[in-house]
Order: structure tokens, then C-alpha cells, then sequence
């Protein structure tokens, strides 16, 4: 893995440029569907206490995040060990969740609604029979669908989640030749973030979320649980304390960072990720220069269902 990580320090530089790229101002998707999707996302009915939506943790107003280092779930049960991570653009990860437990969107949708922690609904017959009581959503699916079923409800919140998206940020302006969309100092934290290596994991349209990565290549992680990461899921013993790669997008919007949500601030987190991922000290005014690059990557999202 080290070999593998130094060897990508090498190369990357020169392909730099190549490597992110600007993120689509929509993608396919059926609006009636997303609408339905959209309504159900914002429905706290559909969890035991009827308190806790969708929303609740992944709110459309804070990029797709709630800002807290854990959620919180029905009767007020705190969700851990994992941060709640951004939902948004997260049609581009390839897969969900902070272990990789879910392929898509849609089979994402099914798991907060059943999650004991999250909206702690009994079973898939205890969702469907919550839909069909409200006369709307049953006459809607019957319409889109043919009927309601639970693969629906996650189809339909998963359309809606493919509008989350956050195109035109300040660096994907400076991409497609608006060398002025972003400052002095956000350029020199953009070479420092690719001659560093930060893009050797942090790289695509989405700016991460398209690889697994160990938490601590360069030095052990420990954050004082007993977590596993993807290995839990896998029970592959090279996937020990290995996670996906979050998405730079947005991300001075959504702290805290790490999948503990245990670093508080931006140019706190650089440092730490230098220190864990590339076994390296940054100069403070080197993550000062990466903190301004990675504050020109928030976009602007609009929601195209209104």
C-alpha cells in the first residue's frame, strides 16, 4: 500500500489536470418520481417516533449534512461510530455508506428506514404500510410505479437524490478556463494539493468517493474504538480500517471530517490527513493554501423541483 501510495506521488502530478474534473449541472433522472422522492425524504412519518426524516440528518439547507460529529436518531439515540457523510452529488461514489454496504442510491434509501439507530421502522411491511395509509403517496406510486413496494419507496428516494447535485463551484469555473474564478492563494493550495499527494486519493468529478483507502497508511489511526471499517462488512483482513474516500466537495461546509467525525476544522484536518495518509508536516502556510483551494470547491445547488 505505501509503495503503491509513493509511487501515485510520482505520476499524479503530471496527470493532475486530467484527474478532477467539473461535475455535470444535472443528469438523467424522472422528475415525477424525484418529486415523490423529495416528499418522502422530508416525511418524519416514516420513522417510529415520527420525529426523524431523511432530512433530519442529511439536510438540504447544510449541503446535505447536519454538522454534528453523530446523528441523531428516533427517541434521541445518538448514531455511532459513523459520521453522517454528505448525500450530496453522492450519485457519483461508488458505492454508499462510509463502508461501502451499499452498491447504489437506492439500496442506500432502504437502510436509515429500517436502521434501529436512525428512523427504526420494524420491517420493509411496516414501511409500505405507513405509505399506503397516506392517500397521495398511494395514488402517486400506483401511477409511477403500479404499486407500492418497498424497492419503490428506495426508487423514488433514490431519483430524488440524483437532483442533489452542486455544479459550477469556483474551481470548476477555474477548470473550464475561468482562470479568475479563484484566488492567488486557492492556485498555490491546488499545486500544494497535488504535489503533496492529496490527490492521489481525492481525485474525478467528485473529488474523492471513487476508492476504498486504509484510515492510517502512513501511521496507525486510532480513535479509541474498536471499529474495522470496511472489514466488517467484507471480512476481508486487507480491508481493515479501510473506508471510502470521501468527496472534497462542499467540504468546507460539512465539518466536522473523518468517517469518526473527529476533526473539527479544515486546516486541523489537512494536517491530520498529511500526517495519517502521507506520513509528512505540512507548513502552516502550506495548509493555509489548501484550505483556500479546497473553500473554492463548494457549488451551488438549486433545486430543480420547485
Amino acid at each position: 500500500m505505501k509503495f503503491f501510495l509513493t509511487f501515485l506521488l510520482f505520476i499524479i502530478p503530471a496527470l493532475a489536470i486530467e484527474l478532477i474534473t467539473p461535475i455535470p449541472e444535472q443528469i438523467p433522472y424522472d422528475k415525477e418520481k424525484a418529486i415523490l422522492g423529495k416528499k418522502l425524504y422530508m416525511d418524519t412519518s416514516l420513522s417510529k417516533d415520527k420525529k426523524v426524516s431523511c432530512n433530519s440528518c442529511h439536510d438540504l439547507n447544510s449541503f446535505g449534512v447536519d454538522n454534528k460529529t453523530f446523528s441523531t436518531g428516533i427517541n434521541g439515540i445518538v448514531d455511532e461510530p459513523f459520521h453522517t457523510p454528505t448525500n450530496f452529488n453522492a450519485v457519483f461514489n461508488l458505492s454508499q455508506f462510509w463502508r461501502g454496504n451499499a452498491k447504489d442510491l437506492k439500496e442506500q434509501a432502504k437502510h436509515p428506514l429500517l436502521n434501529p439507530k436512525e428512523m427504526g421502522l420494524s420491517n420493509e411491511n411496516e414501511v409500505i404500510e405507513i405509505v399506503k395509509s397516506n392517500p397521495h403517496y398511494k395514488k402517486e406510486f400506483e401511477k409511477l410505479y403500479g404499486e407500492v413496494s418497498f424497492d419503490n419507496i428506495a426508487d423514488s428516494l433514490a431519483e430524488f437524490q440524483k437532483t442533489l447535485l452542486t455544479p459550477n463551484s469556483p474551481f470548476d469555473r477555474y477548470l473550464k478556463g475561468d482562470k479568475n474564478a479563484i484566488s492567488e492563494q486557492a492556485k498555490r493550495g491546488y499545486e500544494a494539493f497535488v504535489s503533496n499527494g492529496c490527490i492521489a486519493c481525492h481525485q474525478g468529478q467528485n473529488i474523492g468517493g471513487n476508492m476504498y483507502q486504509k484510515m492510517g497508511v502512513f501511521v496507525p489511526y486510532d480513535n479509541g474504538t474498536n471499529w474495522q471499517g470496511r472489514f466488517e462488512i467484507t471480512k476481508d483482513p486487507n480491508d481493515k480500517f479501510v473506508v471510502k474516500v470521501p468527496s472534497l466537495r462542499n467540504i468546507a461546509k460539512t465539518a466536522p471530517y473523518f468517517h469518526d467525525g473527529s476533526m473539527p476544522t479544515l486546516d486541523a484536518c489537512v494536517q491530520f490527513m498529511a500526517y495519517y495518509q502521507l506520513g509528512k508536516f505540512l507548513e502552516q502556510d502550506v495548509v493555509d493554501d489548501i484550505v483556500a483551494f479546497l473553500n473554492s470547491l463548494t457549488g451551488e445547488y438549486h433545486d430543480p423541483l420547485k
